[in-house]
């Protein structure tokens, strides 16, 4: 018995270090990455109500990625967690301002700019958690649907936030393609990594 407590105590400060360690790796590629803060719940915070995905959120207003208590420990943070970061990426070096006048010109476009979008963020945490040597993360392997598919970025107040729905295979094959390490293929469509290059360090 107590073997299989130390485990899983052993287990989980283990979880613990990989979404400490992302945010470090994040940090050392990429000016002005935010900070991981620990919640005990998300409603509430950054103007989010029950509309906000409760676990993992990116609020562009305080530059903060806020987890929840409950969340931090679970197999599933260090992806959305990374994911998020592919937000503040894209935020904080101009592709998420290119994107916002896309899709202001292309309203009927809009679903599919926004999922171009959610691609080059999934291809960003990939490479992101390559660089935290987390081996490969198959998001469907561990959801069996769209996780992101509630408001999980924005500015306060989040709740008003867009709510962007993506396909799990889709999601997985863009994380791949990031996790093989060249950030320069992250360039789903029109939308491509230039500015991504431009601020990775060297």
């Amino acid at each position: 018995m107590r073997l299989i407590i130390t485990f899983t105590m052993v287990a989980q400060m283990a979880l613990a270090d990989s979404v400490t360690n992302l945010s470090v790796v994040a940090k050392a590629a990429f000016d002005r990455m935010p900070t991981v803060q620990r919640v005990d719940q998300m409603a509430g915070q950054c103007g989010a109500d029950s509309s906000v995905d409760p676990r993992v959120t990116y609020c562009t207003t305080a530059n903060r990625i806020l987890v929840a208590d409950g969340f931090w420990n679970t197999p599933q943070a260090p992806y959305l967690v990374a994911h998020a970061y592919g937000h503040a990426v894209q935020v904080q070096h101009g592709v998420a301002d290119f994107a916002l006048r896309e899709i202001r010109n292309r309203r009927s476009e809009e679903t599919m700019l926004r999922g171009l979008v959610e691609r080059q963020v999934d291809c960003i945490a990939g490479f992101l958690l390559a660089r935290a040597d987390l081996g490969d993360v198959a998001p469907t392997a561990l959801f069996a649907d769209d996780p992101l598919d509630r408001i999980h970025w924005g500015r306060d107040p989040l709740r008003l936030s867009p709510q962007v729905s993506g396909d799990l295979a889709a999601r997985a094959e863009w994380v791949a393609i990031g996790q093989a390490g060249d950030l320069a293929a992250c360039s789903p469509g029109e939308f491509t990594a230039d500015l991504l290059m431009d601020a990775l360090r060297p």
